[in-house]
């Protein structure tokens, strides 16, 4: 298993995650009134997510579970396996919030994102959590 790879994705997404809480103010009203900062938490959002779908993607291809049909599916060939069922069902509403956020398929409501700033987060750590686990058994079975 290439485990330096996905630890450096995961790497990349907790760097990512720290940029992001450095910028997000206390309130929604400083988070409306700065068009900086709403675009940077949003584009930072937007590669957070791409980083934990790289790192799904990588499983999926070391763990041989074979060529997904579409990008969501990468993320439901981990469930029981790396991923807890709840956790997929999370990745899959960052994944479609993902393509909201790039291919701007409606607009993009400022209190949804500043929510997620403050809610979700977690959801990235425990994202996180579930893949070190796993890597750690995964070690552990090999003897390494």
């Amino acid at each position: 298993m290439d485990k330096e790879r996905i630890l450096a994705k995961l790497d990349e997404m907790e760097q990512y995650l720290g940029e992001l809480q450095s910028i997000v103010p206390d309130s929604f009203e400083e988070y409306a009134a700065s068009m900086g900062t709403r675009r940077a938490a949003e584009r930072l959002l937007q590669i957070t997510i791409e980083a934990v779908m790289d790192t799904c993607a990588l499983l999926v291809k070391e763990l041989k579970l074979g060529l997904p049909s579409a990008e969501e599916e990468f993320v439901e060939k981990l469930k029981g396996r790396v991923l807890e069922p709840a956790t997929v069902e999370n990745l899959k509403r960052m994944k479609s919030f993902r393509n909201l956020l790039v291919h701007g398929y409606a607009k993009i409501e400022d209190q949804k994102v500043f929510e997620i700033l403050e809610d979700g987060l977690e959801d990235f750590k425990d994202f996180k959590t579930q893949v070190l686990k796993f890597l750690k058994s995964c070690m552990e079975s090999s003897g390494i």
